[in-house]
């Protein structure tokens, strides 16, 4: 019996769609780095990039537990003397919220030659309307079942 291996020209890609507002922001990003990854798949194969569209919808109302709105903290720095800007999460959502969840959804892929394509893949929208409809995604429940 021969050890199955998927090839890049088999992949087949679906689309799905997370809500946002239905789980914290570590939960979204989880759910949405493993359909981008392919790991949901039973023909999961680590060096062909076989993940899923990922559409995630509601990112103004991501939900965050504890006290992570006050206490955790994005930096930017441009590289002049006195041009490094803090921000916190919940300043940031109310400017960018699609950025947190990008941020949040690339700092969980493997770190290769896959996440430029697999980055590319996810798709975040801050209301409940997306212009992906014709491709009928599939909404999933972040306890990963089907609806």
């Amino acid at each position: 019996m021969k050890t199955f291996s998927l090839k890049q020209g088999d992949v087949k890609r679906d689309w799905v769609v997370i809500d946002a507002s239905q789980a914290p922001l570590g939960r979204v990003a989880t759910a949405a780095a493993n359909h981008l990854i392919g790991k949901h798949r039973p023909d999961y194969t680590p060096h062909i990039d076989s993940g899923d569209f990922v559409i995630i919808i509601n990112s103004s109302k991501v939900n965050v537990t504890g006290r992570k709105a006050e206490q955790k903290h994005y930096y930017s720095h441009s590289g002049r003397p006195g041009s490094l800007k803090d921000e916190t999460l919940s300043d940031k959502i109310l400017r960018d919220s699609n950025s947190v969840l990008e941020a949040a959804v690339k700092g969980m892929l493997p770190k290769n030659k896959l996440q430029d394509g697999r980055q590319a893949r996810l798709k975040v929208f801050t209301g409940e309307n997306h212009p992906h409809i014709a491709q009928q995604p599939i909404v999933i429940d972040l306890t990963g079942q089907e609806k």
